[in-house]
């Protein structure tokens, strides 16, 4: 459930714009992550098959002319976020690979058990002006026991502290969604940043794991915005649906992720 520093593993399991911002969605554009390549760029995936547990996971982002891209326009501190998911939405992982000279990323990727994922590449090539996320499947070698999408939930709580989510989805608006952190009953009012933010939002729609990244409103030192209790997001996004929510937050030298379930009707 915990990690430290850039190789950051939330995984949830067991449970019973701007600045690289992706909660924008425009009529009739199609939700992040869905695709592999877009705006001539690929994923391309060295492995579409591992074995469970602690693996060496690698790949490249090709251009138009089929080359592996080695320069970027830095999101939140990093090159390229990585993010890892069940397609059930039981386990998440936000991790940042390493590249190397010719453009092959790569990093220590721990997938407990056997089953259907799908990662996730957040980037900005140099010129293409914005952020773009491709999608791609991942399988896990050995028996595959699927477990059902989490029911909606609020609140959650890890280590001793404890999430309270306020705010709704409204397909196709803008809304404020609120998470406030305490710890054994107390609020944290000295969170610290994570990836240049009080918190990193990941919002993924089951069915078809539509993909969102939300950054919080305000950014550490800007002389307002307070380090918790509460940290605040604009969402949006893009239909009906079950949506779950991954919260990554920073506190005491550890980043911890929380997990919610909302239900948007039609």
């Amino acid at each position: 459930m915990t990690a430290t520093g850039s190789s950051h593993s939330g995984h949830i399991a067991n449970e019973s714009g701007t600045h690289g911002d992706h909660s924008a969605h425009q009529a009739g554009a199609v939700p992040g992550g869905l695709q592999i390549s877009q705006d001539g760029y690929t994923l391309d995936l060295a492995d579409t098959i591992l074995e469970p547990g602690p693996r060496r996971f690698r790949f490249r982002i090709l251009g138009s002319d089929g080359n592996p891209v080695t320069d970027y326009t830095p999101i939140h501190d990093r090159e390229l976020h990585l993010i890892v998911a069940r397609r059930e939405l039981t386990g998440f992982w936000h991790v940042h690979p390493e590249r190397d000279r010719d453009g092959t990323w790569s990093v220590r990727l721990d997938l407990p058990e056997a089953g259907a994922y799908r990662v996730f590449t957040d980037i900005s090539p140099r010129g293409l002006g914005h952020t773009i996320t491709l999608g791609a499947d991942l399988a896990v070698s050995g028996l595959y026991e699927p477990r059902p999408t989490p029911q909606p939930a609020r609140l959650f709580t890890v280590d001793g502290y404890e999430i309270k989510l306020a705010g709704d989805l409204v397909a196709g608006e803008g809304r404020n969604l609120t998470m406030t952190v305490s710890r054994d009953g107390q609020p944290v009012t000295d969170l610290q940043p994570y990836l240049a933010a009080y918190g990193h939002l990941v919002v993924l729609r089951a069915g078809d794991l539509a993909y969102i990244h939300v950054h919080p409103d305000g950014a550490p030192g800007d002389g307002v915005t307070e380090p918790g209790p509460d940290i605040s997001f604009h969402a949006m996004v893009p239909g009906p649906g079950t949506y779950r929510l991954f919260l990554d937050f920073k506190h005491d030298d550890t980043v911890r992720t929380a997990a919610f379930t909302l239900l948007l009707k039609r």
